[in-house]
């Protein structure tokens, strides 16, 4: 079975904004690193439409620094699937599907099909995936900025019961990032 991943950025105070940190080249390989252990791309519609096609244009005109045209590349090549009842059509990005809805029983089915592990990418689906128990791993990456404001990575309520994770890794950047892997117990 596959493993699934759910990766994000967060602030110390717990917004998640792609806006709030500043990526540099160790933080973009990291990212690409983490990339290179998947195949599928599981998004929400509004994470799929912040990174596409910012992602999927720089993929191609090779607009970035050395380290943001590697992470693209990368990017833009997984397949990816993408929940939402309101998108129309996937901003010509090649290998992505749009299904409409059950994205837990969707994601049941992806996880049983051979593969390499399979990335979350969407604030609004966390909650009804942990529910399901259907994430494995978590890879938050901390950084060292304090906002006040935004998206919060889990509403109050949300979930049910807490999850306990175990931590298997901790990295620390020359930025003042962190990053930080569980596992789910």
């Amino acid at each position: 079975m596959r493993t699934v991943i759910f990766g994000i950025n967060i602030s110390i105070d717990g917004y998640c904004d792609h806006t709030i940190g500043n990526p540099d080249e160790e933080l973009h390989d990291y990212f690409t690193g983490m990339m290179n252990e998947v195949d599928l791309l599981f998004f929400g519609r509004v994470m799929y439409q912040l990174m596409f096609p910012y992602w999927s244009d720089m993929a191609k005109n090779k607009s970035g620094t050395a380290d943001e045209n590697r992470f693209a590349e990368r990017y833009t090549s997984i397949e990816k699937v993408v929940i939402s009842r309101t998108l129309d059509h996937a901003h010509a990005v090649e290998n992505t599907r749009i299904i409409r809805s059950n994205p837990a029983e969707e994601l049941v089915k992806l996880k049983q099909q051979p593969g390499r592990k399979i990335a979350i990418d969407s604030i609004s689906l966390l909650p009804e995936l942990i529910t399901a128990g259907l994430i494995d791993e978590f890879r938050i990456v901390v950084h060292p900025v304090i906002v006040g404001k935004g998206r919060r990575l889990m509403d109050d309520g949300s979930l049910h019961e807490k999850l306990n994770l175990k931590l298997v890794d901790t990295i620390p950047f020359k930025s003042g990032c962190v990053a930080h892997h569980y596992l789910k117990q």
